[in-house]
């Protein structure tokens, strides 16, 4: 089997929830093709399904290291930051990802969900206005501006009104 076929079998194995079938297919891919990008990002994002954030990121650093300008390995590792709460880093990866493609809708409104998990609503609205810009149905990006501008006008109307002091 050629490593194209193998690596189409694994993201098939993997949507159909056999992660650890789809993971010997990856590895063996890798044995055969350390260097391998496609194979190292699809094994990152089997391992984040299966819950193995810090592994998954392992094979995104790599994939990186193999191809800096790869904006799957910099949003995937940027998805998989978000997860476990670093939210700063996670946005990192999203900029670099934009810095290579700016019309990134997914990086754009993944970068939103960071800023929102940091309490920047209006930074994370702007950046789903952005990504909806670029695609006008792109759900994450329709579904999260909704509840941000939600918890934006509920915040609003728990803070107080400064009065002047006369």
């Amino acid at each position: 089997m050629r490593n194209s076929s193998l690596l189409d079998e694994a993201y098939n194995l993997c949507e159909e929830g056999e992660y650890t079938l789809a993971l010997e297919y990856y590895d063996l891919i890798l044995y055969k093709d350390p260097s391998n990008v496609a194979a190292l990002i699809n094994k990152g994002v089997t391992l984040q399904n299966m819950g193995k954030i810090t592994q998954s990121i392992k094979c995104y650093d790599t994939a990186i290291l193999l191809d800096s300008k790869s904006v799957d390995a910099l949003v995937n590792k940027g998805s998989a930051l978000h997860t476990l709460g670093r939210f700063h880093d996670a946005i990192d990866c999203y900029d670099r990802a934009l810095k290579v493609y700016p019309k990134f809708a997914m990086a754009v409104a993944y970068k939103g969900l960071s800023l929102g998990e940091l309490g920047l609503l209006k930074d994370a609205i702007r950046c789903f206005n952005l990504a909806l810009k670029i695609d006008k149905k792109y759900d994450v990006a329709l579904n999260n501006k909704a509840l941000a501008m939600e918890l934006l006008r509920k915040n609003s109307k728990l803070k107080p009104k400064l009065s002047r002091a006369n």
